[in-house]
C-alpha cells in the first residue's frame, strides 16, 4: 500500500464521460477520484442519480477525496451572496452524497482583502459543517490575489478554525512566482489534497495557463523534490493527477490515465 493515495482528477481526461472515467481509474488501480461539480451536474441531467454514482465508485474500488469547486463566495454581496451560498450548499451536498470529506474553495480573480476572505471562509466552513463536507482553500497562480501558498494559508488560519486546510498544486506554486519549497511552510495536516502535474519550459512559466500543463516527468518541475517535501511535512493524503492538456484530451483516456499512475508510482515508490 502506497504512503499516499493515488487519485485521478477527472480534468486529466475531461472529454470522457464520468462513468467511463470511474471505470478507467478503477481498472488502473487508482485509489481515489477527484471529480468536478459541473460533470456531476451533467451526469444528473442525463438521468443519473447520486446513489447510482456512489455505487459505481464503490464497485470500482474508488473513494472520492475531493470535489471541485466552490466559486463566488469571497466577493458576492447582498442577494447575490445568498444565491452563492445556495449554490455552494448544493455543491457541498453533492460532495457529501459521494462520500467526499472535502471540497475545493476557489479564490476570485481579483485582489482581495485577506481578512475579509478569511471571514467569508469561516462562513463557508460553517456551511460545510451543516452539509457534512469541509471546504479547503485553493490558490491559483494566475490570479491577481490569492496566488500562492502564503495567501491561501492566511485565509485558512484567519478563519479561526484550527482544522482549516488548503489545496496546493505544482503548477500554481510555480505559476504564482513561488517554488515547490513553499510546501515546507505547511504542516501536513494543513494540506487536504495535493494536485500533481508538470510544467513545460516554454512559454515562460510565469505566463502559462492551465492548458500548458504536461504529463509528469515531461516538464521542468522538480517532482522528486515535491514528494520529498510532502514527506518532510508529514503529508500522507491524496496525490491527485490534475492536467488540462488538450493534446492529452485527444488521446486514448485509458492510456493517458495509465501513464499518469505509472509515473506517480515511479515518483513515490522508485
Amino acid at each position: 500500500m502506497s504512503e499516499f493515495l493515488y487519485c485521478l482528477n477527472t480534468s486529466t481526461i475531461r472529454p470522457t464521460p464520468l462513468l467511463e472515467k470511474i471505470r478507467i481509474a478503477g481498472r488502473l488501480g487508482y485509489q481515489a477520484l477527484e471529480p468536478w461539480n459541473d460533470e456531476i451536474d451533467e451526469y444528473l441531467r442525463s438521468g443519473g442519480t447520486l446513489p447510482d454514482l456512489r455505487k459505481a465508485l464503490t464497485d470500482a474500488g474508488l473513494k472520492v477525496v475531493s470535489v471541485i469547486a466552490l466559486h463566488g463566495w469571497v466577493l458576492a454581496k447582498g442577494a447575490d451572496y445568498a444565491k452563492v451560498q445556495d449554490d455552494c450548499r448544493r455543491r457541498m451536498e453533492q460532495a457529501a452524497a459521494l462520500g467526499s470529506p472535502s471540497i475545493v474553495a476557489s479564490p476570485p480573480q481579483e485582489v482581495v482583502d485577506l481578512d475579509q476572505a478569511a471571514t467569508r471562509f469561516a462562513e463557508l466552513l460553517e456551511l460545510g459543517r451543516q452539509c457534512g463536507v469541509t471546504p479547503s482553500m485553493e490558490f491559483l497562480g494566475f490570479v491577481a490575489g490569492v496566488k500562492n501558498v502564503a495567501s491561501a494559508l492566511a485565509i485558512a488560519l484567519g478563519s479561526g478554525d484550527p482544522h482549516a486546510t488548503v489545496v496546493a498544486d505544482v503548477f500554481h506554486m510555480i505559476r504564482g512566482g513561488g517554488s515547490v519549497d513553499d510546501l515546507l511552510t505547511l504542516e501536513g495536516r494543513q494540506l487536504a489534497c495535493f494536485h500533481l502535474n508538470d510544467l513545460p519550459a516554454s512559454p515562460d512559466p510565469l505566463t502559462q495557463t492551465d492548458a500548458d500543463r504536461v504529463m509528469l516527468g515531461e516538464g521542468i518541475a522538480d517532482l522528486p523534490r515535491v514528494i520529498a517535501n510532502l514527506r518532510t511535512i508529514g503529508f500522507r493524503g491524496p496525490l491527485s493527477l490534475e492536467l488540462f492538456n488538450r493534446e492529452l484530451w485527444g488521446q486514448d483516456p485509458f492510456e493517458v490515465a495509465r501513464t499518469g499512475i505509472e509515473r506517480m508510482r515511479s515518483l513515490v515508490e522508485g
